[in-house]
């Protein structure tokens, strides 16, 4: 009882400092700012909302809590030693790496750039110098790097779980350019959590001098009592597809980060266990995880576009919430091959075979397992002759978004979340593929 009453204790201090703490609350504006991001693009490209980003925050929120609190059990029984320094120290260098690029927003990067820094700070004599140098040199000789390592690995390991439940609800329908300039469909999937870490550490400032009732795996002493320290951290992932529908690209990501995760963490261990090994510790962080973006990219190249319109039909490549596609049931990747029994090959088409009924919404529709299917729904008085289909690009298509890895300047800059694909454009112009069939 007497440990039960301490950890409740230690927690809700941990809890408090949280709360002292700027950096969740940075986490949560940058999520904020993505997802806003995200649906100014999808209303630029389609004139239509396809996502509401103060639930995907709230979603976001509940998520991370969730995978924090999961993360915070399995850290009690390993015992990572952090400190506060660490904190300062990882967000430190995440926000300097997020100048060059958005993805280098993640701990694995951090992590493996301050595990080679303090290898290297080892061969010198800075630590031995007086003045700021030798504080701040000593503060970094003193971080736990394995045990942080250990700490990233966790986190891509909830990382993967939260993309392979909610990866694919996160995706974003876009029009993209080909490998000859052509404009192909595709998805961007983007999710990110903010995860507020509670971590159970050796004896520091205000330690509890009651017994663990377990012993933490970590080689540290506990008994000079521990404290929980209060880590906010922030997982994400960014993948682009043009030939997956988004539920198998977010399965093949997630599968990709449980193996990044194992992975790294033997190398954590082994580094643990022998002190010597952290450089390649530190290399597995950084190389893997890029290992794991050249895979995407390659799969992507060596594959044909999937959201293309051909001879059989138009492609489907999103649906509009609440619309008569909605209702009947109609997937991204189908094909709609006929309306009210008029064969579609062009938003024309199915525009002038949406008015040839009055009553009914009839449609033959390929399946992406190339089946035929046949749907109907009744249509309603006063409801618009509109299906709510995006549709993947044709050569009117005006606006496209850049795959280029963006950076902390494109994402704060509006103007380059789509780019204009020749000529003037106007806003009274008709966007190909939008809301309007």
């Amino acid at each position: 009882m007497d440990a039960a009453n301490a950890l409740l204790d230690q927690f809700g201090k941990a809890f408090v400092h949280l709360l002292a703490q700027p950096f969740y609350y940075i986490a949560v504006l940058f999520i904020i700012v993505q997802y806003t991001r995200q649906i100014s693009l999808e209303r630029r490209m389609f004139a239509v909302r396809l996502h509401i980003w103060p639930r995907l925050v709230a979603k976001a929120m509940l998520a991370g809590l969730a995978a924090g609190v999961i993360a915070s059990i399995v850290g009690a029984f390993i015992g990572i030693s952090l400190s506060g320094d660490a904190v300062l120290w990882l967000w430190g260098s995440a926000v300097v790496l997020l100048l060059f690029r958005i993805r280098y927003l993640c701990f694995a990067y951090g992590a493996g750039v301050l595990a080679l820094l303090q290898w290297i700070i080892g061969f010198t004599p800075l630590e031995d110098n007086g003045g700021w140098i030798g504080d701040i040199a000593a503060s970094l000789a003193a971080l736990d790097m394995p045990g942080i390592l250990v700490l990233v690995a966790l986190l891509h390991l909830m990382e993967a779980f939260l993309v392979r439940r909610q990866g694919d609800k996160l995706a974003t329908p876009l029009f993209l350019e080909g490998k000859r300039g052509k404009l192909v469909g595709g998805y961007m999937l983007q999710g990110f959590w903010p995860v507020p870490l509670f971590l159970l550490v050796p004896a520091a400032g205000g330690a509890s001098v009651v017994d663990l009732p377990w012993t933490p795996l970590s080689g540290s002493d506990w008994t000079q009592g521990w404290s929980v320290v209060a880590l906010p951290m922030i997982i994400g992932f960014s993948e682009m597809t043009r030939t997956m529908l988004p539920k198998v690209k977010a399965r093949h990501a997630a599968k990709r980060l449980l193996g990044y995760s194992l992975l790294l963490t033997g190398a954590a261990l082994l580094a643990w266990w022998q002190p010597a090994l952290l450089p390649i510790a530190a290399l597995c962080s950084l190389l893997m995880h890029e290992v794991i973006i050249w895979r995407s990219r390659a799969i992507e190249a060596a594959q044909s576009p999937l959201y293309v319109n051909d001879q059989r039909g138009l492609r489907i490549l999103g649906i509009v919430p609440g619309t008569p596609a909605d209702g009947m049931k109609l997937q991204a990747g189908e094909i709609i091959a006929k309306v009210n029994g008029s064969r579609v090959y062009s938003k024309e088409d199915l525009h002038e075979a949406l008015q040839n009924s009055s009553a009914m919404y009839k449609l033959e529709v390929l399946n992406t397992d190339g089946e035929l299917k046949f749907v109907q729904r009744a249509r309603y008085e006063g409801e618009h002759h509109q299906l709510g289909v995006i549709l993947s690009p044709d050569e009117r298509a005006t606006y496209y978004a850049s795959s280029e890895p963006a950076t902390l300047l494109d994402l704060l800059r509006r103007s380059r979340t789509a780019k204009r694909r020749g000529g003037v454009y106007s806003e009274d112009e008709d966007r190909s593929g939008t809301l309007n069939v």
